[in-house]
């Protein structure tokens, strides 16, 4: 049943209501980050169907996700718009050439391959080329960014150098007759690559003109999202569709072009209006997902861009209440920094953000490893998002697989809770109760297989009490299972997530902390171009808006403590407060931001602390220490006792220098351990209890007779 037109526009902004109800004509929709451009361009079809001014069999709508294009499918369901087809543009691309090419050629479609390196190793041996794992990446990658820009093998070292494409072990002519003899290869085995995919439907629109004239009379209506992205082999395929109709919507973000060196072009967006004169340009820049406190920032690092030539980015203008502070917080080293995010983490949860409604973003994998130790010494729970399909990983097969044939079979649940049926069934593949220590294959398995566990629990407690559904069980649970995996909508799991900002794209939770916000991090160490600045200074932009209320912004002096000192990045330069600001790009912040880990004192003598031990231990390494020696003696002979019940090492539950902390800070509650740097949540709520008891017990024991050898009475007595 269509609705009523009027209805569909009555929830719409001004804005989204332009987008709506501008149906025909080149259209180009310029949306900021949360400014609802989703809502937006499902509602526009939508209301073309309601007016009948479209037809739905005749939309095209292409994006670059499998999660995005599920999503439009989605919101479109729900607005009641059926057999619109929303897909990726190697979805639609392959559906062409699979239907065309037996058509055209007489046989099917070559199969494509799964993986190309096995191919492009081939191809280098073939010539001789020495390569390893890390080379043959390089290779792959670069191949990758050829095809997706058009670009042949002949033609590659002349554009590359244009294009001041550089790979470390290789020069450009070697790159172009590996890429030659990897066609070769492909040939004799008789595969395609995945650009292939979208080469294959543009030469059969572009060579055979009755494959052209039933693509173009099957869609009339194209809508792109995520335009800033394209690739120019996507934009020859998208104009191969239009043919010479007008009847185009595109929506991006220049803002958010982050793909770059994967071939996206944004001039493709920046220029539309040029290409097409007649276009309607409608800017969105309502936020609704960001507070105005986060968006102020997004909007100040944006605002030192170069101004670009055509469309210009958004200034966003946030839609939600005031909310926290952003925080800026510079760290001694990188340990120290990861410590006070998973400090602040820590923060969070307590005052009842969900740890799924929590992120930690940084500029390369690198930079995963000290913050997933902090989590774990905190037993805080994280997932580490990866750039792979969710729904691919062969343990989510598997699982959804096992599920599946459990679901269908005769199970008796014996009084089991789905949640209790599914941590069965999952239990058989290597899912536990509790993450396996450390990173790697392991502790990957288990977060997919938590993160399926997570759809159960959540179905569970979302369910509606006395509505007269039936219970949810392991057939129901499968069900929304598959459902997900069609629309490669991925669940998430009880955790915090660790990711790159490339990988973030997309997302959003309540609370972000972005870590490493330093010179050569952000900007990246390889970016020397100004373009490539840019889009340094885009992904950081990225990053910041993926918060919806919570916000945190660190970098670290060194690396490890020792070595050449960093700078604050140069994009921060317009944010940061105080004295900080005037600091200028790229400059160190002599003036801490308020809040720092910097600006401790030491208990003794009252000057600032500098290195991460000194703030553990809250003094100088070189000033008198004001413990008691009798509890230090006690809190040791604790420790060893505590190790030995749990066969680890002594300093698996406190390290020395944490002693030193408690015994010198002699915390009376709980919070007043945590307020003890690195000593977090979960060794508090373990060990809180029989600390504290020490604490006060030899607090009373100094009270009824006093301890005339310690430092501190020693240091009183001698005033």
């Amino acid at each position: 049943m269509r609705q009523d037109p009027d209805e569909l526009l009555a929830s719409l902004d001004p804005e989204q209501r332009a987008v709506a109800t501008t149906l025909t004509g080149p259209v180009a929709v310029i949306a900021g980050a949360g400014t609802g451009k989703t809502r937006a361009i499902t509602h526009r079809i939508a209301y073309g169907v309601a007016t009948g001014v479209y037809n739905p069999g005749a939309v095209l709508a292409v994006t670059f996700t499998q999660r995005a294009a599920g999503e439009l499918r989605g919101r479109l369901n729900e607005l009641g718009v059926v057999g619109v087809q929303a897909r990726t543009f190697h979805s639609a691309a392959l559906r062409q050439a699979q239907y065309f090419w037996p058509r055209v050629y007489g046989g099917e479609l070559p199969p494509v391959l799964d993986k190309r390196m096995s191919l492009v190793a081939e191809a280098a041996s073939r010539l001789r080329v020495s390569t390893d794992t890390a080379r043959l990446r390089d290779l792959v990658g670069e191949i990758a960014w050829a095809k997706v820009s058009n670009v042949s093998a002949e033609d590659y070292p002349r554009l590359a150098e244009h294009q001041s494409r550089q790979v470390a072990a290789f020069d450009p002519e070697t790159i172009a007759r590996v890429f030659a003899a990897y066609e070769d290869v492909k040939r004799d085995r008789g595969r395609i690559d995945f650009e292939d995919i979208l080469l294959c439907a543009a030469a059969l629109i572009a060579e055979h003109p009755q494959v052209g004239e039933a693509v173009r009379r099957t869609y009339r209506h194209l809508v792109v999202d995520e335009y800033q992205d394209v690739s120019p082999l996507q934009e020859a395929l998208l104009n191969l569709w239009r043919g010479d109709r007008d009847e185009l919507c595109v929506v991006g973000d220049p803002a958010q072009t982050i793909h770059s060196f994967a071939g996206a072009q944004t001039s493709f967006l920046t220029g539309f209006a040029r290409r097409h004169p007649s276009a309607t340009v409608i800017r969105l820049v309502r936020d609704y997902r960001s507070t105005p406190q986060v968006v102020s920032v997004a909007n100040s690092i944006m605002d030192g861009a170069r101004t670009q030539p055509g469309l210009s980015t958004v200034t966003l203008t946030a839609q939600l209440p005031p909310g926290p502070a952003v925080e800026f917080v510079e760290a001694a080293d990188e340990a120290a920094e990861a410590a006070g995010v998973a400090d602040w983490v820590a923060r969070q949860a307590e005052a009842g953000v969900p740890y799924r409604d929590m992120a930690v973003l940084f500029r390369i994998n690198a930079q995963s490893p000290p913050i997933e130790q902090a989590f774990a010494d905190r037993q805080i729970p994280y997932l580490v998002r990866g750039g792979e399909r969710f729904y691919e990983r062969p343990e989510v097969r598997q699982a959804l697989l096992v599920l599946r044939t459990e679901a269908r079979a005769a199970f008796d649940p014996d009084g089991q809770s789905a949640v209790e049926q599914v941590k069965a069934v999952l239990g058989t593949l290597g899912w536990t109760a509790h993450p396996p220590e450390g990173a790697g294959a392991v502790r990957e398995r288990w977060e997919s297989l938590a993160a399926l566990l997570s759809v159960a629990e959540d179905m569970v407690a979302t369910q509606a009490g006395g509505s007269g559904q039936p219970p949810i069980d392991l057939a129901s649970v499968s069900a929304e299972l598959q459902r997900r995996a069609e629309a490669q909508h991925v669940p998430t799991a009880q955790g915090v997530t660790v990711s790159t900002l490339h990988s973030a794209k997309g997302l959003e939770w309540d609370a972000v902390a972005l870590l490493g916000v330093h010179e050569g991090s952000l900007p990246f160490v390889l970016a020397s171009t100004s373009e490539q600045i840019n889009e340094e200074r885009r992904l950081l932009y990225v990053g910041v808006t993926r918060a919806r209320r919570h916000l945190r912004l660190s970098w670290s002096r060194t690396r490890n403590g020792g070595g050449s000192s960093r700078n604050v990045s140069r994009f921060l330069a317009p944010v940061l407060p105080g004295p900080a600001a005037g600091a200028g790009a790229g400059a160190a912040v002599r003036s801490r931001p308020k809040g720092s880990v910097l600006s401790a004192h030491c208990r003794s003598c009252g000057r600032p602390l500098g290195d991460a031990a000194e703030r553990k231990l809250g003094r100088h390494a070189s000033c008198p220490s004001t413990y008691d020696e009798a509890t230090m003696r006690r809190l040791k002979d604790w420790r060893a006792q505590a190790a030995a019940e749990q066969s680890v090492p002594a300093y698996c539950v406190f390290t020395d220098a944490t002693l030193i902390a408690i015994a010198e800070a002699r915390p009376k509650t709980l919070q007043d351990l945590l307020r003890i740097h690195g000593l977090g949540q979960g060794k508090a709520s373990k060990y809180g209890s029989a600390v504290l008891a020490i604490i006060t017990d030899m607090a009373t024991t100094r009270t009824d007779g006093g301890n005339s050898d310690s430092p501190l009475v020693r240091r009183t007595i001698g005033k």
